[in-house]
């Protein structure tokens, strides 16, 4: 382990202080907005602004990196993440923060290429599979560690947009230390949107509906805690529990959907992922139970676009994989742009428990399309079925380093090779 880390270590040390950075920042501007009297469907609009700029931001990643180089490219759109950070705290004007939140979404999706791609192009690869491990593992602890700085300080307060921006800073002192060469980078190609559907409907609507739901709960999820009477202290705690159910679940369900048909434990987990909403907001009022339907639900809808991608990955060639792959992530990406926007106005007029409520009707639609589906065709024969690989909504980049053979395989063959 310690020797696929070391070559890469300013490289997850970069990506974990920009996740932690940047995480603190989108929980920060859901407390904020409120204090400041921003009505829920304002809130939810500049959220969905976020994955808009990050729609834009995978067009602009190419050319940049191109005429500039990787670490050039990270500087250049990390010291503008910092002073988007900033510039929240100084312009409180619900419309000037939707501009910063769409600028953010676009350079922070650059810095994310930058970091993924680089690993990719070091990868060799009988190591990928362990080393996008890591990389999903140092994700999901940056991004729930992100959310105890709100400890620190009041969301009134300059202190915590300050540290955001420091964290996003510092960021750029681990990868600029690098004595690694900087790889060639090209263009992830895209596949067709008729012939995806014509593969695997299940994996396109997996993905449309797991970015509703994801979309809404990263935009919206600290707004909701707040709503129903959480502290600060309250709503970290509820951002994190979800996110370390993300990382529990993922693995044991990802191993019982390689030896089964996915499509079944898929239509499984997005229907308890929905019984697990209601029961969030049926227990808002009993902490422990609230905490222990929050890991639950993080457990089953983190699980969701992984095996999507990984369903898709049963029905494809080896070529087509990258670019099925980013098809499939736009999708993703399209879902989660409007997943804030649709939650914050069902909030606004229903009140916050609207929120879980809307990620069970996604995670129930999701569930009943997958049985209808299974019952047209009750099994599926797949020559080269594909490997569950644990993750969260990522760059195209980082598909490159999913591995084509189960990491159990390449252990084993180092291990042959040891002897």
């Amino acid at each position: 382990m310690l020797r696929l880390i070391f070559p890469i270590c300013a490289l997850l040390a970069s990506i974990a202080l920009l996740l932690v950075g940047s995480g603190l920042l989108n929980t920060l501007l859901a407390l904020r907005g409120t204090v400041e009297g921003y009505s829920d469907s304002m809130l939810g609009f500049i959220m969905s602004g976020y994955f808009f700029g990050f729609f834009v931001g995978t067009h602009l990643a190419l050319p940049l990196i191109n005429r500039i180089g990787h670490i050039r490219t990270f500087a250049f759109c990390a010291a503008f993440t910092a002073c988007f950070s900033l510039l929240h705290v100084l312009f409180l004007d619900p419309y000037i923060w939707l501009l910063l939140r769409v600028m953010t979404g676009a350079s922070l999706v650059i810095l994310y290429t930058v970091i993924e791609s680089w690993l990719n192009g070091q990868t060799s690869p009988e190591n990928r599979g362990r080393v996008f491990a890591i990389y999903m593992m140092v994700t999901l602890i940056a991004l729930a560690l992100a959310q105890q700085f709100l400890h620190l300080a009041a969301p009134t307060a300059f202190t915590l947009f300050a540290v955001s921006a420091i964290l996003i800073c510092l960021s750029v002192t681990a990868i600029t230390w690098t004595r690694m060469a900087q790889p060639v980078f090209s263009d992830a190609p895209k596949m067709k949107l008729k012939r995806l559907w014509g593969l695997a409907p299940v994996a396109l609507m997996a993905a449309v509906f797991s970015g509703l739901s994801m979309g809404a709960f990263w935009g919206m999820g600290a707004l909701y805690a707040g709503r129903v009477g959480l502290d600060n202290s309250g709503i970290a705690t509820f951002i994190s529990c979800v996110i370390i159910g993300g990382a529990i679940f993922q693995y044991p369900l990802g191993r019982y959907s390689d030896r089964h048909d996915r499509r079944r434990v898929l239509a499984f987990a997005s229907a308890l992922a929905a019984i697990a909403a209601l029961l969030m907001s049926f227990f808002s009022n009993m902490m422990g139970l609230f905490l222990a339907a929050s890991v639950l639900y993080g457990g089953m809808a983190f699980f969701i676009y992984p095996v999507a991608v990984a369903h898709l990955v049963d029905h494809l060639d080896h070529d087509d994989i990258l670019p099925g792959g980013s098809t499939l992530l736009l999708i993703h990406g399209i879902g989660a742009a409007f997943g804030p926007a649709l939650a914050g106005q069902l909030m606004d007029s229903l009140g916050p428990h609207a929120l879980p409520v809307f990620f069970a009707l996604m995670q129930m639609l999701l569930a009943l399309y997958t049985v209808i589906k299974l019952r047209e065709v009750q099994v599926e024969v797949l020559e080269n079925a594909g490997q569950f690989v644990a993750m969260v909504r990522t760059t195209p980049s980082a598909l490159e380093m999913m591995p084509d053979e189960p990491i159990e395989a390449e252990l084993n063959t180092e291990t042959d090779h040891s002897r």
